[in-house]
Order: structure tokens, then C-alpha cells, then sequence
């Protein structure tokens, strides 16, 4: 790399584009790590597939991060569909809901 061109900007660089990958680095890393952390790397690489197949199919790239979590939404609605719940986390989550609970 030439050391003088370090730090200059291309004449054809957008700062709202730059913005808009910076938002969906953020949304897509966040996303990856949760699902990393609940179902592992296997379901974390499926999930990040899905989450650019749906940024593909809008056809463009959002310009809120509302648009982008509706992206990570649709993701998640994909990962729902491929895992299931274990009998003994439902009822766990069952017993939670129905105990009372000490303060």
C-alpha cells in the first residue's frame, strides 16, 4: 500500500453507505453471537446464511436499524423452524411460569 494514499478517501466513497455496513456488520455480529451462544456454531452459521438470504430478498439495503432487525427477525423465524424445544426445557419454562416465585 502506498503509504502516502494512507488516510485519503476515494472520490467515490459515500459516508451513508459506509454507515449502512457499519449498521449491518453490528446487527449481523450481535445476531450471530446470540445464537452462537444459545445453539452453538452449527445453527449460528445456518442462521447467518438466512439472515443474507433476507437482506437478498428486499432487493436493498435498510436505512434504520428497524429495518435491520426485521431482517434478524426473519432469521430468527427460520432458526425456531429448524430447532426444537427439549422436554425438559419446556417444562422447565412451564414450571417457571406456574410457581410463584419468593421475593
Amino acid at each position: 500500500m502506498n503509504p502516502l494514499a494512507r488516510g485519503k478517501t476515494s472520490r467515490n466513497s459515500n459516508p451513508y453507505c459506509a454507515d449502512l455496513i457499519t449498521m449491518a456488520e453490528r446487527e449481523l455480529s450481535a445476531f450471530f453471537d446470540a445464537v452462537t451462544q444459545l445453539f452453538g456454531s452449527e445453527q449460528a452459521e445456518l442462521s447467518a446464511e438466512d439472515w443474507l438470504q433476507e437482506l437478498i430478498e428486499i432487493g436493498a439495503l435498510p436505512a434504520s436499524a428497524r429495518e435491520w432487525r426485521l431482517i434478524t427477525a426473519k432469521a430468527s423465524i427460520r432458526l425456531a423452524s429448524r430447532v426444537s424445544v427439549s422436554p425438559l426445557s419446556s417444562s422447565l419454562s412451564l414450571s417457571l411460569l406456574t410457581e410463584p416465585q419468593i421475593a
